[in-house]
């Protein structure tokens, strides 16, 4: 008898929820509307930076249907998910174009959007810091004046009282400086990107009530359930077990629904209609510059090396545009910081990670966590450098590929447990974009074909504390549904957990039903559905429920069959003999228990309780950055093509490469896609997007119309996608994270192909066909 015929893992299996997607059958936040529902919108700040000196709310309650104004001095108070700087309404001074002021809740959309825009406020004008690089000056205004005051929630945050810096992380890992003063070959480069958005299908929406039980119910778009648990009771003082969130479907998210934004403002609607139901939906142009979007920065890098092309010494100076609070981007900080060498292995690292207040809508969360950004600047210095070497590219990275036996940034040691295998991936990608047939070939039309690559990684960078919990419980027909609270994005996880399932139980994925919605009522804790931990911490308690209801499914059939438990193996919908599986009891016949011919019944339903927390993790030390802060290292590199026209700087993107060391995959088909999903987003941020400002700190382009985006047609004619497989020791199956991979490497490599192509340093996104043409323009005069 096979030891397995009902594999699942490794299989393409269909997404679970690919049937109701495609039907359009799936019911978002925003589909739900019930009886007596109310409606909230948003009065929003006109000016980036200003003191409020009155708000008058006279003329919009004559609009009939008005029923509650919330101004921020009726919460007067600040909130955050690290640092705590962000009240929910801003009350004193605003601090970026588009900031809630107050709320108005309406019987109506449309009377409650009708009255926000009749409250008036009167402003006295501040001075706009209008970037990072502005931020960090000695002189520059002072967005936060008493940020070394606000409350900590995590104790690794380190803001700079009378500076705009939120936070400030250090990397100091051997003697860089004497290393620095002995390296043969020495390049320092600068880079820059500005404010872009999230971008999902689905804005930001969230309803919320006080029942007549006290109970605060909240349904939200939301990758992180606990945490709007957490946040109500620290800010609002109320119970954690009298706050019930649940999340459905979620239409994308891309890390922007990470963190807490529109869930206190409805609570605080809510409340002041008496706990009603209240609906808080945001329209396109709120959720681009009114919600939290992805961090700007700007970058300086300098290595050194020797004659053979081994770095010695690195340094790093991240300057993160964080907005106007710090929300999620105190957290990038320290991301940015901790893997700031890029998958190489750098004996002497300097590196300083700065959170910058700014005049410019805060920044969340972003598919990477840093690591795109980060990636985008040491990639580009990787180029430079080969070229001052006189090497080829990719044998640069080879050289320096970081392997087992090597520390991180962070002195973490890294071994063939935790880390992917960097030079496997640098090979099969070379391969796969062709690279020795040329890096840069100039075509008989005029036009130049011109190839970069790029080489990445990412630690899960979690809480030391996360933790996933999972529970299977069987039905009379032997099926088992499955319930934790990971969110399904559009990732898949729901659909790679069931497979877990299926494979650890040894039965038909069909048999495996899995609850998609989020409940915190019922389901198990789940730390957050961000960092690419799902598969690993989700995964990690799922096999533990399994091997749970194995437990019990062995303990009931062992009384059915008058034998010992192991004696038992379970498959195949059967517990059976090991010794002769011809005999055994079907699993619907015990999945309630046990009944005896005289109608005595034994143990009862099988529900399968498993619960995992990430071990041996460490806060990184704050003067030297020393820690172990991830528990394993995915790695891969990426590939881009460009045919490049030298007549008006267009370019089309020919091919796209992703190879990537996530350990065992476990279904080749979603893995990929996420790939070619990841690749289009990073090559959509690398080329396109980003945020105008003006001189005031107005965003200029707050539309889709006119925020610019890869569209339809503009991808990559050919997406390739490929996998080594390194399985990691302790994750499920051998799988490591892979959700965030995809984005990581696209800027890096589309920047070094056209630098390659145009023949002139591109160090600045998003890479628009004037900003090349303006560098040519420059690099000539």
């Amino acid at each position: 008898m096979l030891e397995n015929p009902w594999l699942s893992i490794g299989k393409p299996e269909q997404r679970i929820d690919a049937v109701e997607k495609a039907a359009g059958t799936v019911r978002y936040t925003a589909d739900y509307s019930v009886p007596g529902l109310l409606h909230a919108k948003l009065a929003t700040s006109t000016q980036a930076h200003a003191k409020i000196i009155a708000i008058d709310v006279s003329e919009a309650w004559k609009v009939p249907g008005v029923r509650a104004i919330v101004t921020g001095k009726m919460f007067p108070y600040h909130i955050g998910p690290i640092l705590a700087d962000r009240p929910p309404l801003a009350f004193e001074k605003v601090r970026y174009y588009g900031e809630p002021l107050a709320i108005v809740v309406a019987d109506q959309e449309h009377v409650a959007k009708q009255a926000a825009q009749l409250i008036h406020v009167k402003y006295e004008s501040l001075p706009v810091v209008n970037s990072a690089r502005e931020a960090f000056q000695t002189d520059a205004p002072l967005i936060h004046e008493n940020s070394g005051k606000y409350m900590k929630i995590i104790s690794n945050v380190y803001p700079v009282q009378g500076t705009n810096i939120g936070s400030h992380i250090k990397i100091r890992k051997g003697d860089f400086i004497t290393t620095w003063e002995n390296c043969d070959i020495k390049i320092k480069q600068t880079f820059s990107f500005n404010l872009s958005d999230h971008a999902a299908l689905e804005p930001r929406c969230t309803r919320v009530e006080i029942n007549p039980a006290g109970k605060v119910v909240v349904h939200s778009t939301t990758q992180s359930p606990f945490t709007i648990k957490k946040v109500l009771n620290q800010f609002f003082n109320i119970d954690v077990g009298n706050i019930i969130v649940h999340v459905p479907l979620i239409g994308g998210a891309f890390g922007g629904k990470g963190t807490v934004q529109l869930e206190p403002l409805a609570y605080l609607a809510s409340k002041a209609v008496g706990g009603r139901m209240v609906k808080l939906e945001f329209t396109r142009e709120e959720d681009l510059i009114t919600a939290p979007g992805h961090i700007g920065l700007e970058a300086t890098i300098a290595l050194g090396a020797n004659k053979a092309g081994k770095l010695m010494a690195g340094q790093y100076t991240y300057l993160i545009d964080s907005g106007a609070y710090t929300d999620q981007a105190a957290g990038i900080t320290r991301a940015m910081a901790l893997d700031c060498t890029g998958p190489y292995d750098i004996p002497n690292v300097w590196c300083d990670s700065y959170c910058m207040y700014t005049n410019h809508p805060y920044a969340t969360s972003f598919r990477g966590y840093a690591h795109p950004e980060l990636t985008f600047a040491v990639e580009r210095t990787m180029d430079k450098l080969a070229h001052k070497l006189k090497l080829d590219p990719v044998e640069l990275r080879k050289i320096n590929a970081i392997k087992p036996g090597n520390s991180s940034p962070t002195s973490a040691v890294l071994n063939a447990n935790n880390l992917g295998d960097v030079e496997k991936c640098i090979d099969q990608a070379k391969k796969l974009i062709d690279w020795d047939q040329g890096e840069r070939l100039e075509t008989a039309d005029g036009k130049v074909k011109a190839k970069g690559i790029s080489t990445f990684w990412k630690t899960s960078t979690t809480a030391t504390n996360a933790q996933s919990g999972a529970v299977l419980k069987f039905e009379a027909d032997g099926s088992v549904n499955l319930n934790c609270a990971a969110i399904e994005l559009g990732q898949g996880s729901k659909t790679i957990l069931a497979q877990m399932v299926a494979e650890r139980l040894k039965m038909d994925i069909k048999k495996v039903h899995v609850t998609m919605e989020v409940n915190t009522q019922s389901d198990p804790h789940q730390w957050r559905t961000v960092a690419s931990s799902t598969t690993f911490l989700a995964g990690r308690a799922v096999m533990n429920a399994c091997d749970d209801a194995i437990s019990q499914l062995k303990r009931t059939a062992s009384i059915a069959l008058q034998c010992s438990m192991e004696d038992l193996e379970v498959g195949g919908g059967r517990v059976y003999l090991k010794p002769s599986p011809e005999y055994g009891v079907k699993i619907q016949d015990i999945a309630l228990g046990y009944k005896y011919p005289n109608g005595h019944a034994v143990e009862g339903q099988v529900v399968g309780h498993g619960r995992y927390i990430q071990r041996h993790l460490t806060p990184m030390d704050k003067d030297t950055g020393f820690g172990k802060p991830g528990p394993w290292w995915s790695v891969g590199t990426q590939a881009v093509e460009v045919e490049w026209d030298p007549a008006d700087c267009s370019y089309k993107i020919l091919k796209a490469v992703t190879v990537l060391d996530g350990g065992k995959i476990i279904n080749p088909m979603t893995a990929t896609q996420q790939m070619r999903g990841g690749m289009y987003l990073g090559l959509s941020f690398a080329s396109q997007e980003g945020f105008i400002f003006d001189q005031n700190g107005t965003v200029l382009n707050p539309q889709l119309r006119t925020y610019q985006m890869v569209r339809f047609g503009e991808q990559p004619a050919e997406y390739i996608v490929d996998f080594i497989e390194t399985p990691a020791a302790d994750g499920p199956f051998g799988a490591r994270g892979i959700g965030e991979y995809g984005v990581i490497g696209m800027a890096g490599a589309l920047a070094n192909a056209l630098s390659t192509a145009a023949q002139v340093e591109l160090n600045h996104l998003p890479l628009l066909p004037e900003l090349i043409w303006k560098t040519r323009k420059e690099r000539q005069a």
